[in-house]
């Protein structure tokens, strides 16, 4: 019988700074060897709870504990950090808070040189560990200068070599694209497997993450946990989408052709789940499609034309040329470090093409400055540490507006739009040092939107988000987009933004556009998907096991769904 490793009993935490409990009445125990996903909404508790494991609460953060938290058999307010380091291995969501090293040898190597690996052993072991990751060409390199994909392997890499017996991993999946994704969830159940450490994860993309077998789900809301049980128990039930979390893919195909589940069926698992019964069912909802009707395309808006970019020798855009009309919604995706990130930075006039053009409005843009191109093109960069200035969150949204000449009560007005629209508005007089990292990038969000641009291009706006804030912020961008005509571009790893808002994709492949096209037939592109690094959609796996036409199962999803958001079904 396999022994607890980690007991709460009727444990509670408050924050110093606040009145109410965060954590209230946890009963959990997790046992050794075991694999656990905690799963809830933004706010819910669950980085709180696990900063209770590794020791931050009570020791970096300070609250008032009552109850009882045992991790390795110590009371852990008895304990001390250092202690409970050497048996829980931490892996932060916002990576450059982890990094300590000058290069991303220097940071593989760290917990080698704290327990004084000599260098003899310790350089074969940084590269063996940074190869199963794919940085071992990166070894020289400062963290800084990586994409957020890259960030996030170093981090993977810096906990393979440890001896912790507990792993936390912290929205692990956030900056990755979907075949890496698919990798870190591998390499995580691989460490799990035959390192028999005990693993708890903390994410929001639960299709991603039941790529490979969990066993349990630790539901909570309200700093309380709601459930406990298998994964085919969860999705058997009503629980996420009436806490505002996003159920797989082929989950909400089968419920909109009007499936309802028992709860004994594989449903974590849709190759071992019989869609034999619900064939029938899924047909109907299929013939039920429209003939498709192409989107109309406004006047040309930006046009990139033959763009080069390197940085050093590392060419990152080759010969790219594309069209953005004005009031498309357009996904740009692909591999991570392919130049998606720094293809919207020359959109946004931060960088320069070195060769090729950029016409904005039918003027080239080389003749405009930074702040010209600003009001126009909006930027909401991937991490959103990099943007943020002011101590508080009204000051920051209110910034942009001041630097660009509004009034004050003009200003005041756009600041508590945003606010609101972003679910910020009660937290407009906080710090920006106590948010999470969610929380940052929807301050970040609001302050670009509080200009109005003409264009806005978000790089992994839901990258952190819980679906209730995605779902927020997603309808708020759909309804700028259709009542005043916005154009609007995400960068993004999320296959379920692209297919739920937007018509266009635009596929970047080591440095070069591979792929221009509707969204369905992108994502329904099987050569398209392996040279981009995206990931076979669960509705494509769905649509052939019962013998349909993939891009056109596709687009019947994407039709479904916009009904169901147009008419107030969520």
């Amino acid at each position: 019988m396999k022994k607890p490793i980690i007991e709460f009993k009727d444990f509670s935490f408050r924050y110093k700074t606040q009145k109410t409990p965060t954590l209230e009445g946890i009963d959990l125990t997790i046992y050794e060897g075991e694999k656990v996903l905690i799963l809830g909404p933004s706010g819910c508790g669950k980085s709180t709870l696990m900063n209770c494991i590794n020791g931050l609460i009570p020791f970096s953060y300070k609250g008032e504990i009552t109850g009882s938290l045992k991790v390795a058999g110590m009371e852990t307010r008895q304990a001390s950090i250092f202690k409970l380091s050497g048996h829980v291995g931490t892996i932060q969501q916002d990576t450059d808070a982890q990094f300590v090293g000058l290069s991303v040898g220097e940071d593989i190597a760290f917990s080698l040189e704290n327990r004084s690996m000599p260098r003899r052993e310790m350089v074969p072991e940084v590269e063996r560990t940074a190869k199963i990751v794919g940085m071992e060409d990166f070894l020289s390199q400062p963290p800084y200068q990586l994409s957020g994909g890259q960030k996030q392997k170093v981090a993977l890499a810096g906990v393979l070599h440890d001896e912790e017996e507990i792993l936390l991993f912290d929205e692990p999946l956030a900056a990755l694209d979907p075949a890496m994704g698919m990798m870190a969830v591998d390499l995580i159940d691989r460490i799990h497997k035959e390192r028999h450490k005990t693993v708890l994860i903390i994410e929001h993309r639960l299709e991603d993450v039941l790529y490979r077998p969990v066993d349990r789900i630790i539901f909570m809301d309200g700093g309380a946990i709601q459930f406990d049980a298998t994964p085919d128990q969860l999705l058997a039930t009503g629980l996420l989408k009436e806490h505002g979390i996003r159920e797989p893919l082929y989950i909400s195909a089968l419920k909109n052709a009007g499936v309802t589940f028992d709860g004994t069926e594989h449903l974590a698992d849709l190759e071992k789940l019989d869609v034999e019964k619900y064939k029938e069912a899924l047909l109907a909802e299929f013939s039920a499609a429209r003939s498709y009707q192409v989107p109309e395309r406004g006047e040309p808006l930006l046009q990139v034309r033959h763009v080069d970019y390197s940085y050093g020798e590392r060419k990152v855009l080759d010969d790219v040329s594309f069209d953005v009309h004005r009031g498309e919604r357009i996904a740009i995706v692909g591999k991570n470090g392919a130049g998606k990130s720094t293809m919207a930075k020359l959109l946004c006039g931060i960088i320069r093409p070195q060769s090729g053009s950029v016409t904005l409005n039918g003027e080239n843009y080389l003749s405009l400055s930074i702040r010209q191109i600003g009001r126009l093109v909006g930027y909401v960069m991937q991490n959103p540490n990099q943007m943020l200035v002011k101590d508080m969150i009204a000051d920051e949204v209110r910034l942009a507006l001041e630097l660009n000449g509004f009034d004050k009560a003009l200003a005041d007005e756009r600041v508590e739009q945003t606010l609101k629209m972003c679910g910020l508005w009660s937290k407009r007089n906080w710090p920006v040092s106590v948010l999470s990292y969610g929380q940052k990038k929807r301050v970040t969000i609001a302050s670009i939107l509080a200009l109005k641009p003409d264009v806005i291009i978000l790089d992994e706006p839901t990258a952190g988000q819980d679906y209730f804030h995605y779902t927020e912020i997603m309808r708020f961008l759909e309804a700028l987009n259709r009542d005043y005509n916005v154009t609007i571009l995400f960068i993004t790893h999320d296959m379920h933004l692209a297919i739920e808002y937007t018509d266009r994709a635009i596929v970047f492949a080591d440095s070069r556009c591979i792929a221009d096209d509707f969204v369905f037939k992108v994502l329904s592109d099987k050569k398209v998907i392996d040279e981009a690094n995206l990931k076979e959609t669960s509705l494509v796996t769905l649509a052939r096991r019962v013998g349909l036409d993939p891009e056109a199962f596709i687009r019947r999803f994407i039709e479904r769904e916009r009904e169901d958001r147009a008419h107030g079904i969520d």
